[in-house]
């Protein structure tokens, strides 16, 4: 999202310089352009480098389309109901900059999970493996509910990214990242074909800002 206030900031800067092209066909003090420009530039450059984005975060989300919306919730029920059957545990989630943000959480947010409960079980040799395998197609659930439900996935570099950043905390070989990303897919593919109805239902959920506790009893229930 940084880059994105960044390509903000460029465009912004270029309709301003062109406006002051505009100065004498409006009739207007050249003061006026010079201040908005320096104006947009100072906020910009604040929201970047202090608040890490988030303000644009949240300007771009407030006039999001609403395709966008439910393709973020598609999303992020892939994760949730990933999780859950997996025996994850979940904290929170968030489908929109506003509740990420009351939520202490940056961009989007999204699912969040019990780091403390993970953290414990990763430190048992015999859970290792398992919860690693486990974490990787959690993690590509998101990816996969968007290519089941709209045929392509628009949200998974951040994915990828944090499953990276898990497996190289976890210790796992770098070589095999592609593999064990790969495999994930597959299975959060297959997970959430399995679990169609559960899947459908939770996303319904999650569109009316269900809390984790009615999201899981709405699992439990198909």
């Amino acid at each position: 999202m940084q880059q994105t206030a960044l390509n903000l900031v460029a465009i912004g800067v270029f309709l301003m310089t062109l406006s002051v092209f505009m100065v004498p066909l409006l009739n207007i003090s050249p003061f006026i352009p010079a201040a908005a420009t320096l104006g947009v530039m100072g906020l910009a450059t604040l929201d970047t480098f202090t608040w890490q984005g988030r303000g644009v975060t949240l300007l771009l989300d407030r006039f999001a389309p609403t395709e966008y919306r439910q393709r973020v919730i598609h999303h992020e029920a892939g994760h949730f109901l990933a999780a859950y059957l997996l025996g994850i545990p979940i904290a929170n989630y968030s489908i929109t900059a506003w509740d990420a943000l009351k939520q202490g959480q940056p961009g989007l947010g999204g699912v969040q999970f019990d780091r403390a409960a993970i953290d414990e079980k990763i430190q048992d040799p015999r859970e290792y493996s398992l919860l690693i395998e486990r974490l990787c197609t959690v993690w590509m659930a998101g990816i996969a509910a968007e290519k089941l439900t709209y045929g392509s996935s628009e949200g998974g570099e951040g994915d990828s990214l944090q499953l990276q950043m898990a497996l190289k905390l976890a210790g796992v070989p770098e070589y095999s990242y592609s593999q064990k990303q790969s495999w994930g897919l597959v299975q959060a593919k297959n997970l959430l074909e399995r679990n169609q109805t559960a899947y459908n239902a939770l996303v319904q959920a999650m569109s009316q800002r269900a809390s984790v506790e009615e999201c899981i009893n709405v699992i439990q229930q198909v």
